[in-house]
This record gives structure tokens, sequence and C-alpha cells, in this order.
């Protein structure tokens, strides 16, 4: 790799960690708790296994896991999530691992996890190849690689399409491929057997309308915060009428409430 590859490398992640790190991912992801209990539970680990949470957010995942009996740990690039992770598991009294990390390098040796899972998480890392040889080498064989992520033509992949245009940086693959059955073949599927890929639907589920959801985003999502301060005032006049328009076009509530769902793949596999 040349230094200038590497100095490219360096700063993108340096603006993908300003993006996670804005916003307020932990009051954001409350309200993803239920589809979250869902994919976990799917999952059916057994008590003592030793999981780890790939980009884990402000501990979502990890929590439930710790819950029941696992001996858990949580990564992810975003330093202020990795505390609130932290402080979380230290308030409910949880033992858990909590660390910075970048998912393309895990800081972990070969075969040390008996499950490996990322929900809605390392499908935003750049360098995806990287990422999906690293999923593999840290899970011992015969142990579950599980995955949740955005599909291309579902309702977060269209609003990524909408948001990107203004802060996804260049030469970084789109992360809604995670989402696509047969790039997860190419990039998993020869270090896994039994693979499982089922789309199924997220609720996000908000007690007050479109035009308020649009303003949560804005507020407490990272990427969303991040491409409206990225623009003046007409443009973000534009993005927020774009963005409320998706929203109130695929709402099943009320005008008062929102309930949208969210096509995602679910991939399920054992470790050869």
């Amino acid at each position: 790799m040349t230094s200038a590859t590497v100095g490219e490398r360096d700063h993108l992640k340096t603006r993908l960690k300003a993006i996670w790190e804005a916003g307020d991912y932990d009051r954001f992801s409350r309200y993803m708790e239920g589809s979250a209990r869902e994919f976990y539970e799917r999952l059916d680990i057994a008590p003592g296994s030793k999981l780890l949470d790939v980009a884990c957010g402000s501990g979502q995942l990890a929590l439930m896991a710790a819950k029941d009996g696992m001996e858990v740990t949580g990564v992810d690039i975003a330093g202020n999530l990795v505390q609130r992770a932290q402080a979380r598991a230290q308030a409910e009294g949880l033992k858990v691992r909590f660390q910075e990390s970048d998912a393309a390098a895990l800081p972990f040796d070969a075969a040390s996890f008996d499950v490996v899972v990322s929900l809605i998480g390392a499908m935003f890392a750049p360098r995806p190849d990287h990422v999906a040889k690293e999923l593999l080498r840290v899970c011992v064989p015969g142990g579950t690689i599980a995955m949740a992520n955005w599909t291309p033509q579902g309702f977060i992949g269209q609003m990524f399409k909408t948001v990107s245009a203004f802060i996804a940086p260049s030469g970084m693959p789109s992360p809604v491929l995670w989402g696509d059955e047969a790039t997860i073949r190419e990039r998993l599927g020869h270090g896994l057997s039994d693979l499982s890929l089922t789309r199924r639907q997220y609720l996000f589920s908000y007690p007050f309308p479109p035009s308020e959801v649009v303003e949560f985003f804005r507020r407490y999502y990272g990427p969303t915060n991040r491409a409206f301060a990225s623009l003046d005032d007409e443009g973000q006049t534009r993005l927020r009428k774009e963005l409320e328009m998706l929203w109130a076009s695929h709402n099943r509530a009320g005008a008062d409430c929102t309930t949208v769902f969210a096509e995602y793949l679910e991939v399920i596999g054992i470790r050869v």
C-alpha cells in the first residue's frame, strides 16, 4: 500500500468517525429496540458464548446478550458511543468489554469468538472486503456470523440516496451493497456454510408526524446531522422537504404519528 493510499484511507476513516460521533446515536437507537430484539432472538445463542458485536453503537445488542449470560465484547469506530455503551453497562451492572476499533482491523486473535454479529453497523465501514475477512477471521470454526444490513431497494436505502449525495466520501463503496444477496455471497460465502439470507422488515415507529421524524434524524442521527450541517439554508430546506416527502409517502400511521417499515437483509451463516 502506497503512502498516498494510506493517507486516503486514514482521511476516510477520520471522516466516518466524525459522522458517527455526531448527533446522539444512543437516544436515536432507543426507538429501534423492538426490531433489534427480534433480530437478536432469532439467533438463539447459547448462554456462555463469547460474542463480538461489531459496530456496536451505544451497546443496544451487546447489552441484550450480556443480560442473557454471554461473554460480550463490543467495538465501534465512534469513541463517544463506546463510552456511552460502557456507561450503560455499568449502570445496569453488566460485565461487557467495549473498545474503540475499526471493523476492518479488529484487535483480536483469530477464532476468538463463538458468535460475531453486526446489527446495521459494519455495513458502513469502508474497505468492505477487509471487513468481511475480519468477521470471518475472528470467528471460531462452527461459530455463527450474523448481520442485518439495509437493502438498496428498502426505505432506508432510498433515504440514503437522498442523504449520501451530501456526505458520502468519494471512493467508498455503497454501504447498502451489504444488503444485496449476490454481494454477501461474494464477500462471505467462501467462509460460511448453511448461509441463510432472508429479507425482513425493520419497524420505525414514532409518536410524532413525519416532519418531526426528519427533525429527530437531523438532531440525533449522525449521517443526517452531518448532511444538514454541510448545506446552506437553501440546501437544508430542499433536503428537509425531500426527506419529509419520503417519510410521509411511506407512513402507515395517522397524521400525528409515524410508522414505517424498512427492508433489511438478515445474514446468518456458520463459519467453516
